[in-house]
């Protein structure tokens, strides 16, 4: 690994610190500094706003990214991407997460859906949906994980039957995230219930305003609506919304691009928590806080700050193997058990740290601690270790490609 960037990498990472400095809205700039943690989701919420600041603010912003070809990192650039190498995601993810200022455009129509389309789409299915992705005119929603098919996402149950022109859709999806905010959903589907679980699955696009879809609120511990449950009752869409070949949907959902797979967005975040609470500690006048009585609490601050910077390792460490034009394997699931495992012991010590003041809920209360960043932490990060694979499927992983241990 190189620690340092050469000549081309802190050229461009000046650049991207430069559009934050001159573009970045004040009003963004001004939440990125505040403790409780809207700021990072802003844009999607923004642009729905009934607020004509809120939406000017997405607007500029999305602007600024985009005059850059900045929306679409790791998209080809003959398909209106950046054509971004990994390490030059990294850099940009890296300092976007420093600043800690919102994402623009929709992450999964991005992330995931596009990369699909550019593999597996039509010419007429590419002309369709991705513009309007680069141009922040739609946001997706992923319909994957369902009440019985989370880690094993392959025995999905949702049905699509064919019928003359038509699929016609029933079944549930679960833990969708922002789909409130959402325009379109694509899905994962069992088109074929008598082949292998992994070969009888399809993927749809669809409007997830069509009739019979329902969006249902999942409210989190911590208050917070990000998530949903979703229903589709004899949804009806055209059989021409299929991206690939029917029940190959499986390998069409895999398909990534070149995308970036460090998670330094989570490393930075991680360590800006602990420097946030090491600085409130250090000058708040309320005096709420145990560090500075218990020699027990500082040493465990210090145990997350070094697990912040082992994390920043892990990042540097798979970057530097995709930007050798190899593929991280065992080595994208140890920094992904780490980082959730570490996020939730940072919560906890977090609590620790504020002793029964952790038991206040309202981040407008003047007693609360950093706006009651750890205590909503502390149960928001209870899914950590579940969502996008879990700590278990993890350690298997490493255990049967990094040590080359027989499976169970």
């Amino acid at each position: 690994m190189n620690w340092e960037d050469n000549d081309n990498q802190a050229d461009f990472r000046l650049k991207v610190q430069s559009v934050i400095n001159n573009k970045l809205p004040d009003r963004y700039k001004k939440m990125s500094k505040e403790f409780y943690k809207e700021t990072p989701y802003r844009w999607a919420k923004d642009r729905n706003s009934k607020k004509d600041n809120e939406i000017n603010d997405a607007n500029d912003w999305f602007e600024a990214i985009s005059e850059k070809g900045w929306v679409a990192p790791h998209w080809p650039k003959e398909y209106g991407g950046g054509g971004f190498s990994p390490m030059e995601q990294y850099i940009y993810n890296a300092e976007m997460a420093k600043s800690n200022v919102p994402t623009v455009g929709s992450n999964v129509g991005i992330g995931m859906l596009g990369p699909a389309l550019i593999v597996h789409g039509t010419e007429e299915q590419k002309k369709r949906y991705l513009p309007p992705i680069l141009k922040g005119d739609v946001v997706w929603a992923q319909g994957f994980s369902e009440p019985g098919a989370g880690s094993d996402l392959a025995a999905l149950s949702t049905r699509a039957t064919r019928d003359g022109d038509e699929f016609v859709i029933n079944g549930q999806k679960i833990w969708t995230s922002h789909a409130h905010y959402a325009d379109m959903v694509f899905m994962l589907v069992r088109t074929d219930p008598e082949a292998p679980k992994h070969r009888g699955i399809s993927m749809l696009l669809m409007d997830i305003n069509t009739p019979g879809i329902t969006v249902n609120p999942i409210i989190d511990m911590g208050w917070s609506h990000h998530l949903n449950e979703d229903f589709w009752e004899d949804v009806r869409i055209p059989a021409d919304q299929i991206v690939g070949e029917e029940n190959r949907g499986w390998y069409v959902g895999m398909t990534l691009l070149d995308n970036e797979r460090s998670n330094i967005t989570g490393a930075i975040n991680l360590q800006r928590q602990i420097v946030q609470m090491i600085d409130y500690c250090s000058t708040n006048q309320l005096n709420n806080s145990r560090i500075n009585s218990y020699d027990s609490i500082r040493q465990e601050v210090a145990e997350r700050y070094i697990e912040s910077a082992v994390m920043m390792n892990f990042s540097l460490r798979i970057i530097t193997i995709q930007d050798a034009g190899q593929v991280p394997n065992h080595e994208a699931s140890v920094a992904k058990m780490f980082g959730s495992e570490a996020a939730q012991r940072t919560a906890r010590t977090g609590t620790k740290v504020f002793g029964l003041y952790s038991n206040l809920w309202d981040n407008e209360d003047k007693r609360s601690p950093m706006e009651t960043m750890f205590t909503r932490d502390y149960v928001r990060s209870i899914p950590g270790t579940i969502a996008a694979g879990s700590s278990e499927i993890q350690r298997n992983v490493i255990a049967t490609r990094g040590l080359g241990l027989p499976r169970g």
